[in-house]
């Protein structure tokens, strides 16, 4: 595209895994492939509008296409015909939002800048329910199986990676893995890649929606205790002066605010900001007026303008846990006959929970191909994936060992670890409430980036339009809100969400679909053994296996 023209954000099977040229061939007509100029928007105008250099552009591939014999190849279109898109805007569930430079194709990035890439992408909100997976599986269970998942989504998405190189006599190179998906298994390959792509995003929101009420709830209420001069009294351990871990319901795994006793202020008057300002019941609804508006913007351009949010964040959250940690100490208790009460189990049944966490935690899969695209020396892609995964994989160890080992016990039990670790902190917590202003920011950023996914990608299916009409695109997000305020107040568990829509997604994504493909490609090529459709096989059950259990826990 030209230098003045505007950055491109193309409506495809996976939205956030963009082309950067319209020059692949289609497996099974033999043309090259090419995008309708109604698929082609500008995202700096609003409304956004279709380019007249866009619309020219895709002529030229018509005709380039009709130029060769029906017998034979069709010609491709060549390079100079072809722009590139000066930017591409990825994400992966539940991680960041973050935008690539592409420019002419001149621009590539170092290991260094590719790998921070994958790092920073992968990254998401499942990072606060690792503490408490840890707790559901066990200490020394849930550190292998944190190790084991690291592992074994790595060699899925390395089969990811490799899964263009096996089609024969088509030049695969700017496809991405539902290219990949809909060459080998046709229609099914794309509507079943659209239907678990639909899980993962609206999975997000509905987990985006859940935080941001936890959120928004105690910001108002450590602004409201502050503004009155309430001082409140939350049941809980004092651990070191001002530093404090709460258990803020034994009974539920959601917080309640039955665990409040107004010590100074105005009691009546506080009572009555409790009735208006619940966790579950009027919070949640709150955040209608402010994120419904913004779902039905045209261009999510200015949104994800905010992506380095989720960076600081993560390393906000990795901050905070150190110094929890150095504070508060560190509390085992491995011997049963000791306190039984506060015995850490180093293994236990429900360990499930953790991998179905981990499989969305680590997904990075239907985009990783965009992601190295850019890099400058493709023959590193595989170390650099590796390193990427390897510093994703300790980070999530780091904080979910410092949480769980930093716990008080006794006298309270680490099964009062929340599935979100920051309610464990009480609201009048300065650093924590820093963390809850610092992540509602951008998750009220990356929402409405989530819904145009959404929109882009079932809409544009149907209807062949992003935004066919106002009613089509009001009435799918009104849709996607209700699941999101339902599920806040119904059934507000971030882990359980989690690990439900990461084990549903990854059953396609992590699991089936690249070792389905890696076995038909060496049984094509007359490759395939025994013990590689064994292995393969395995690991499918594996993932099968991870979805059925989360029903079962």
């Amino acid at each position: 595209m030209e230098g003045d023209e505007a950055p491109l954000l193309y409506p495809s099977l996976f939205e956030e895994c963009s082309r950067n040229h319209f020059s692949s061939v289609d497996a099974r007509t033999r043309r090259p492939f090419h995008i309708e100029p109604s698929y082609i928007i500008s995202l700096n105008d609003d409304p956004p509008r279709i380019t007249s250099h866009a619309a020219a552009m895709n002529k030229r591939i018509h005709y380039y296409s009709k130029l060769a014999p029906p017998s034979e190849p069709s010609l491709i279109a060549p390079d100079h015909v072809i722009p590139a898109p000066e930017e591409i805007y990825v994400y992966s569930p539940l991680g960041t939002a973050l935008k690539i430079g592409g420019g002419d194709g001149s621009e590539k990035n170092s290991s260094i800048v590719t790998i921070f890439m994958i790092w920073n992408t992968m990254m998401g909100t499942s990072i606060l329910s690792i503490p408490w997976g840890i707790k559901q599986a066990g200490f020394t269970t849930g550190v292998i199986v944190i190790l084991l998942m690291g592992i074994l989504t790595l060699y899925c998405c390395y089969r990811v990676m490799k899964s263009r190189g096996a089609i024969p006599s088509i030049d695969t190179s700017h496809w991405e893995f539902p290219d990949v998906c809909q060459y080998y298994f046709g229609s099914f390959g794309r509507w079943s890649s659209l239907l678990f792509s639909l899980v993962s995003l609206v999975g997000a929101m509905i987990v985006y929606w859940v935080l941001m009420s936890n959120f928004l709830f105690n910001t108002g209420k450590f602004i409201y205790n502050f503004a009155n001069h309430i001082n409140v009294t939350e049941i809980g351990l004092s651990t070191n002066g001002s530093d404090r871990v709460i258990c803020p319901s034994t009974e539920s795994p959601t917080p309640s605010n039955d665990t409040v006793d107004v010590t100074a202020g105005n009691g009546t008057g506080f009572q009555q900001f409790e009735e208006y300002w619940s966790k579950t019941d009027t919070v949640p609804l709150y955040l209608i007026v402010v994120l419904l508006p913004l779902l039905n913007f045209r261009s999510p351009s200015f949104f994800a303008k905010f992506n380095v949010l989720g960076t600081f964040s993560v390393l906000y959250l990795v901050s905070l846990v150190t110094y929890k940690a150095l504070r508060i100490g560190f509390h085992f208790n491995f011997e049963w006959e000791n306190v039984q009460e506060y015995f850490v189990p180093e293994f236990r049944l429900s360990f499930p929970q953790l991998t179905g966490i981990l499989t969305l935690a680590f997904f990075i899969h239907n985009c990783i191909i965009t992601l190295l695209k850019n890099n400058r020396k493709p023959e590193n892609n595989i170390r650099d994936l590796s390193v990427a995964y390897l510093l994703v994989g300790l980070t999530y160890l780091y904080v979910g060992v410092m949480v769980f080992g930093s716990f008080p016990s006794p006298p309270l039990a680490k099964e009062c670890i929340q599935q979100n670790f920051l309610d464990n902190f009480p609201s009048d917590d300065v650093l924590s409430f820093i963390a809850r202003i610092f992540l509602l920011f951008q998750m009220m950023t990356v929402y409405p980036l989530l819904g145009y996914l959404v929109r882009a990608q079932l809409l544009g299916h149907l209807f062949g339009d992003t935004y066919p009409s106002v009613f089509h695109v009001l009435g799918l997000n009104i849709l996607v809100v209700a699941f999101g305020v339902l599920m806040a107040r119904f059934y507000p568990n971030i882990g359980g969400i989690i690990r439900f829509s990461g084990a549903a997604c990854g059953l396609a994504f992590v699991f089936v679909y690249p070792c389905l493909i890696h076995m038909v490609a060496l049984h094509r090529s007359r490759r395939l053994s025994w013990y590689s459709g064994l292995a393969h096989v395995s690991i499918i059950i594996l993932g099968i296996t991870n979805l059925i259990a989360q029903f079962l826990m």
